[in-house]
């Protein structure tokens, strides 16, 4: 039997390939040969993993929506420690996930020199932020990892969701910025930046 080499697969901008049956020593051994250095996001749960590579459309939403969050925190004297996107995973759980961003605010301070994350012991971060653009957010994942503070953004909408009791709870306020209308700011920064150009430089 020939087994293809993870390197000869190409996933074209705005698709996706689920594979079934992987397991973790698996995961570990893709996430190795992928390399840090990649465009495509991976999600894993209970032995399934997605592999999905991003449209231009959904790279530019991301990193507004990321640089918005530095602008924001940094007007508001908040620490933080941007971590991107960072695979966070837990072996005991069977679950691992690269959000679109994500950021260490509440606990920045425990954060600060980690080059490498271990969630039987780190924290999750605080917020983490997906664009739907391809794909859907692996919801469960977040869930099992306990991400205290969700956003997914979606065809120039913003959903935030909360952590409470083992389960997300759809929010209309930020924890992180409760006194800041969230869901109008990100939404209509990001269409402006559509229609006129990068709008936070």
């Amino acid at each position: 039997m020939v087994t293809p080499q993870l390197r000869q697969l190409s996933v074209p901008p705005g698709h996706r390939v689920i594979f079934h049956d992987v397991s973790w020593q698996e995961f570990e051994a893709i996430l190795e040969e992928l390399g840090a250095h990649r465009a495509a996001r991976l999600a894993y749960s209970q032995g399934t993993l997605e592999i999905r590579m991003p449209l231009p459309k959904h790279e530019k939403a991301k990193v507004i929506i990321g640089d918005l969050v530095k602008i924001l925190l940094d007007a508001l004297e908040i620490d933080c420690e941007p971590f991107g996107s960072t695979t966070f995973k837990r072996e005991d759980m069977a679950q691992g996930v690269e959000p679109d961003d994500s950021f260490y605010i509440q606990n920045y301070g425990l954060m600060v020199g980690k080059e490498r994350i271990d969630l039987t012991i780190d924290p999750p971060p605080d917020l983490a932020i997906e664009v739907d653009v391809t794909s859907k957010t692996q919801l469960d994942v977040y869930k099992q990892l306990g991400v205290p503070e969700l956003w997914r953004y979606d065809n120039g909408n913003l959903q935030i969701d909360i952590y409470q009791n083992g389960e997300y709870v759809k929010s209309d306020v930020s924890p992180t910025f409760p006194n800041l209308p969230i869901l109008e700011i990100i939404p209509r920064i990001v269409e402006q930046s559509r229609l006129e150009g990068e709008a936070l430089r």
